[in-house]
């Protein structure tokens, strides 16, 4: 697909009601998309079980990696007896966020980046950075810095969403994802925010309705006017 074609399909995930717009700021899920690492395994796989050939209606199976795309990490996912996805109630995905315009920084946001942004106690936040400009994954992605987390923390602010498909990367022992879960800050990754302005919306993030393990895929739309 061209960098043209790309950008239309960015466009009309836009929905314009009135003076209300919704921004669908998920990852599409098909084959060849981008996945963690560019490993072959993580392809989500569309299996055809019955069409019109063979059948009178048409189904298919969905084979995927509980991260794919868009999805919402459970403490679990990070923490040795954390908690699993079925515990993060709707209330904790659905309200108030903003989205904070970083796309002038290259590799890692850190406490300085994020220093001076007016964070406040209770507010989700969403990172947007060059990440949501590319379709493909490459490993120099931008990144919460450990100390940026730890600043997040500080801050008191109930989520953070980024568009990298991981929070972070090049840090022993996942120490952004565990200041972050171990403080019951809730992570979504793989956001596609090249078309949203900066600025404040209400969001809603709905991650499948799994049980029992550490990460949920999910739909995620930012509502504003």
């Amino acid at each position: 697909m061209v960098a043209g074609e790309r950008s239309e399909r960015r466009r009309a995930e836009v929905v314009t009601g009135g003076a209300m717009k919704v921004y669908d700021i998920s990852m599409t899920v098909r084959p060849g998309m981008q996945v963690w690492g560019n490993v072959p395994k993580k392809q989500p796989e569309l299996v055809n079980l019955h069409n019109y050939s063979n059948a009178e209606n048409y189904e298919s199976r969905i084979l995927m990696d509980a991260h794919t795309g868009t999805h919402l990490d459970a403490p679990l996912h990070m923490l040795e007896g954390g908690a699993k996805i079925e515990t993060i109630p709707l209330t904790e995905t659905v309200g108030n966020a903003r989205v904070l315009d970083l796309i002038g920084v290259r590799g890692e946001i850190g406490r300085a980046e994020l220093e001076g942004l007016a964070l406040q106690a209770g507010e989700w936040i969403l990172l947007k950075t060059q990440n949501s400009f590319t379709e493909s994954f490459g490993w120099d992605f931008v990144f919460l810095r450990e100390d940026g987390a730890h600043y997040l923390v500080e801050r008191g602010v109930k989520g953070v969403g980024t568009d990298g498909l991981g929070i972070e990367r090049s840090q022993p022992g996942f120490p952004t994802h565990k200041a972050l879960l171990g403080n019951g800050i809730h992570i979504v990754e793989g956001l596609r925010l090249a078309d949203v302005p900066a600025g404040n919306y209400f969001m809603v993030v709905a991650p499948l309705k799994l049980e029992g393990i550490e990460a949920a895929p999910a739909r995620a739309l930012l509502i504003g006017g």
